[in-house]
């Protein structure tokens, strides 16, 4: 079983994407990581002999912040925006796209559920 930076990486999947399955790690960083430890990208994962796996995980943790690391620097840059309370700060408090996307429509992964408002009642004719 091939376990790198704490992910148990899947058996049966190519190597270029199963290096995706660690947060932090893309196509093209993976077949940057594959590329310099020489191997091929369409060997999958259980074909991968202890020398080559060892190669992947010192090229992962000399090179790239991953997982844990990553996700607590992408943390703390969110908390920067939020104290200086710049524009994209604000946007990231209230929940709201932070990328200058609409909000009229769309944005649903953002605000969540829809949440319906009652509509005006019309004024009754004389």
């Amino acid at each position: 079983m091939a376990r790198i930076a704490g992910i148990d990486l899947p058996k049966n999947k190519r190597g270029e994407i199963g290096l995706t399955y660690i947060f932090g790690i893309g196509r093209a960083t993976a077949q940057y990581i594959l590329d310099k430890a020489g191997i091929d990208y369409n060997k999958k994962v259980n074909q991968w002999n202890d020398d080559e796996l060892n190669a992947i995980r010192n090229i992962i943790t000399n090179e790239f912040k991953v997982e844990g690391q990553l996700r607590s620097e992408v943390q703390m840059s969110i908390k920067r925006l939020l104290d200086i309370a710049c524009y994209r700060g604000l946007r990231h408090r209230k929940g709201l796209p932070v990328r200058g996307q609409r909000t009229k429509t769309n944005s649903r992964t953002r605000k969540g559920k829809r949440k319906t408002v009652a509509g005006k009642k019309k004024a009754p004719k004389k």
